[in-house]
């Protein structure tokens, strides 16, 4: 605020210049929802829904999203309400984007990287899960190393030594989503209290923020290895209350996988889902109390009183 008004030295000063910072947010915000909702609403008609509640809560907290990342920016640096939760513990994907890795799989294998990422996928999580299940643990990087290895020999692709092991370095230079760093900021200045709580390994997580630029947003970064068991087992996510030391529902998880979300609800934890790819919800007898995009949509819905 002292960058904004620098010449308001007296605390007196500094309360009224914040106070007129606000009321000409508010201002802007109220001129501008009405418009921004209905452009919203066109861009999710072409697009698909955003959040699969109805329009009228999805208009509700999309539309003011719109004017809250332009307001929330690093500079602004404060929020102007508090977070309902006193907690938030995200999933390391709804922080850190994958997509280079699987860029690279289609440099190593031209015309076949969409088709070899897909596989990893999908037998990097049903590996943890089978071993899970059968009480034979071992850590995510295991798994995604396992996996990658299989999807290989699925599609009869070489993996030479080398690409093998760059591949795999990827997990280790993961960068943040475009819109994280800002939005971490603002849910810091809401009160909130940050954390990781992901299945992959302590080394994998403590790179990637690193790599990301991270270092010192997290109070506490968790992975289920600790428990050597995978989300969505409930011994997972019992880590975040045992971290942070307050009740269930005073932790809001974000996940990045529907399966994720679900987990979590079925846990009992209030539940964000940061659905980037826009896919339906999993047909497993909850839902997430709120989806968005990105984590623009995850500030609003954190800050909105309703």
């Amino acid at each position: 605020m002292s960058a904004l008004f620098p010449h308001c030295q007296q605390e007196g000063e500094h309360n009224a210049a914040f106070k007129c910072l606000r009321l000409s947010c508010l201002t802007i915000l109220n001129l501008t929802l009405q418009s921004a909702s209905h452009s919203l609403a066109s861009l999710s008609d072409q697009k698909g829904c955003r959040v699969p509640l109805n329009r009228r809560e999805f208009l509700h907290l999309t539309g003011k999203g719109v004017v809250a990342s332009t307001l929330l920016l690093p500079v602004a640096g404060l929020a102007t309400r508090q977070s309902h939760f006193k907690a938030i513990a995200f999933d390391a994907f709804a922080i850190f984007d994958p997509r280079p890795i699987f860029s690279l799989a289609e440099t190593f294998f031209p015309g076949k990287g969409p088709e070899l990422s897909n596989a990893w996928r999908t037998r990097q999580f049903e590996y943890q899960w089978l071993r899970g299940l059968a009480g034979r643990y071992v850590d995510f990087w295991q798994t995604t190393d396992d996996a990658l290895v299989f999807a290989a020999k699925l599609l009869k692709l070489e993996l030479t030594s080398e690409k093998r092991e760059e591949l795999m370095r990827g997990y280790l230079l993961l960068k943040a989503w475009p819109e994280v760093p800002s939005a971490l900021h603002s849910l810091q200045g809401t009160g909130a209290r940050l954390g990781l709580l992901s299945n992959m390994t302590p080394k994998m997580l403590e790179a990637g923020i690193e790599s990301a630029g991270l270092t010192g947003v997290f109070e506490h970064v968790l992975s289920t290895d600790q428990a050597r068991t995978y989300k969505p087992d409930p011994r997972a996510y019992q880590l975040a209350i045992d971290a942070f030391k307050v009740k269930r529902d005073d932790i809001l998880f974000v996940a990045f996988a529907g399966w994720d979300a679900a987990g979590a609800k079925w846990f009992g934890y209030p539940t964000f889902w940061v659905n980037r790819p826009a896919l339906p919800e999993e047909e497993l007898g909850v839902h997430p109390d709120a989806t968005g995009h990105d984590l623009t949509d995850l500030v609003t819905f954190v800050t909105d009183p309703h």
